[in-house]
């Protein structure tokens, strides 16, 4: 009963949502998630514009980028892509992670954020993405480490997954290569792209940069697994308009 409320009231949305944005019917409203502490990097994707006071999310915050799909080609399509900023922690009690599991069903894509400055920050990731991907066996609030994981794990995971680190600029020059080098090897572990960034400076994802190509190419490669795939899990929608769920996790 709740989630059918839950539907019909996304219906409606959908449906002011287009009257307000004069939508034409052939566009798609996407939904996404993104994880604890990363305020900064979904206000940037999404506004394009640095956030001047950030702070800890209570619960969950939305906001909605603006995608096109294979731009600057003949099949060029207007994407709207929300992000969710979801609260939570790497110590979190269970009821708090099953709390957490309800915007994880029908994942369609993840984005791991992480502080470069922190290694255990990076270290997090392998938890983390495992309970996103609800293959995380152990409730317990251990950490998963570099040498307890097993990359196969990811290997037949049909989920698109971008690795987006923060905090740059506070690197000193002399230790830079050191942290691109673990940041490589995170990015072989998941078998993903990297950016590694400066959340106040919105230059690091400015037209024609690595960043912002990685980035679209990112969101392509989900929205062709979302549209042009015939898995049966991946064809819900509300009438003519189709969404999906696309999560991006951040834990320190």
């Amino acid at each position: 009963m709740h989630l059918k409320i839950y539907l019909d009231m996304r219906s409606e949305l959908n449906y002011v949502l287009e009257k307000i944005l004069d939508l034409s019917p052939s566009y798609n409203y996407y939904f996404v998630m993104t994880g604890v502490g990363k305020s900064s990097l979904v206000h940037l994707l999404c506004q394009n514009q640095v956030l001047g006071n950030p702070s800890w999310t209570v619960g969950c915050s939305v906001d909605v980028r603006v995608h096109d799909y294979k731009e600057g080609t003949p099949e060029e399509k207007t994407y709207y892509i929300e992000l969710w900023d979801v609260g939570g922690s790497v110590g979190s009690t269970s009821s708090l992670k099953s709390t957490r599991a309800v915007f994880y069903n029908s994942v369609n894509g993840i984005v791991l954020v992480h502080d470069l400055t922190n290694k255990k920050s990076s270290q997090n990731l392998y938890r983390w993405s495992l309970e996103a991907l609800n293959k995380d066996s152990s409730p317990t609030g251990v950490i998963v480490s570099n040498g307890d994981y097993d990359r196969e794990q990811f290997a037949d995971s049909s989920v698109p997954l971008l690795l987006i680190g923060t905090k740059f600029d506070q690197i000193p020059e002399n230790k830079r290569n050191d942290v691109l080098t673990r940041t490589a090897f995170l990015s072989e572990d998941f078998n993903a792209e990297e950016i590694n960034l400066d959340c106040t400076n919105q230059r690091y994802f400015a037209a024609g940069t690595s960043n912002a190509v990685k980035l679209s190419r990112f969101f392509d490669k989900v929205v062709e697994k979302r549209y042009f795939t015939r898995d049966p899990s991946q064809m819900t929608g509300f009438t003519e308009r189709k969404r999906f769920n696309f999560k991006s996790v951040h834990y320190d």
